[in-house]
């Protein structure tokens, strides 16, 4: 049977405009509308965004919630949006699963975007005690609030955002919420990393706790044959919304519009 008949399909918008179409993966605890910033500064750009399965939208469908799965659902929401041309931007969780959207060699890929991605080898630091406590991150919204203001964070956010990020996070499916601490976190994807053969760009933070510059410099860039870093100062993990601006501006320099 195939996995996206009864409505299986995760949610997904798309704004229509020029490409390559730029497609959007969120972090774990975001959803589609953690682009929103960023999208609004690229007036006229064809977009798409999407809630992963057990998140915004999406928070209904059933597992698994790995991110084996949410590549394949990002391919089947490719499909069913018609996207011919595009590039991934994938953000932290997001940024793994389009590693392993783009190592599959899809059609009219034209380049990836791993904005304070999660890197392709794990980092040491992501040790049992760290995973344990992280899957607890998201139980109330406390614990929510002092993640993002502690550790996701650097430059705060205005109000309205703040409240966003708390609301994302405990919006997940309970399983969807252990699934990234506990597992994905330490899948070691460079294998399917370095089969990547489209340009990259990879954007850092340059006060990330989560996803330190000098990480993704030794675990991810080392692994992608035709990439750049950059790193956006002043800024910490949640980059989409603390430094809209200026990842559009690298988004867009890095992926031009094409006019057919």
């Amino acid at each position: 049977m195939n996995p996206y008949d009864q409505n299986q399909l995760p949610h997904y918008e798309r704004r229509p405009g020029t490409g390559p179409t730029l497609v959007f993966l969120h972090y774990w605890g975001g959803s589609g509308r953690t682009w929103v910033p960023v999208i609004s500064a690229l007036p006229g750009r064809d977009v798409l965004t999407l809630d992963f399965r057990g998140w915004g939208h999406s928070r209904m469908l059933p597992g698994p919630y790995d991110l084996r799965q949410l590549a394949a659902d990002t391919r089947a929401v490719l499909a069913a949006a018609g996207v011919s041309e595009f590039v991934l931007v994938g953000h932290s969780m997001g940024g793994k699963v389009a590693q392993l959207v783009a190592a599959t060699g899809p059609g009219g890929l034209r380049g990836i975007v791993l904005v304070a991605s999660a890197p392709a080898r794990p980092a040491v630091y992501a040790d049992a005690q760290y995973r344990k406590e992280l899957s607890h991150a998201y139980d109330s919204a406390e614990s929510v609030a002092g993640a993002r203001d502690t550790v996701l964070t650097t430059t705060g956010l205005p109000a309205a955002l703040e409240a966003q990020v708390v609301e994302d996070s405990l919006a997940g499916a309970r399983a969807a919420r252990a699934e990234w601490p506990l597992r994905g976190i330490v899948e070691d994807v460079s294998a399917d990393t370095r089969r990547i053969t489209v340009p990259a760009l990879i954007v850092a933070g340059e006060r990330d706790l989560v996803e330190p510059a000098e990480v993704l410099r030794a675990n991810l860039l080392p692994y992608l044959g035709d990439a750049e870093l950059a790193v956006i100062p002043e800024s910490g993990h949640l980059l989409p919304l603390e430094a809209p601006d200026a990842l559009a501006a690298l988004i867009s320099e890095f992926s031009p519009t094409r006019h057919h």
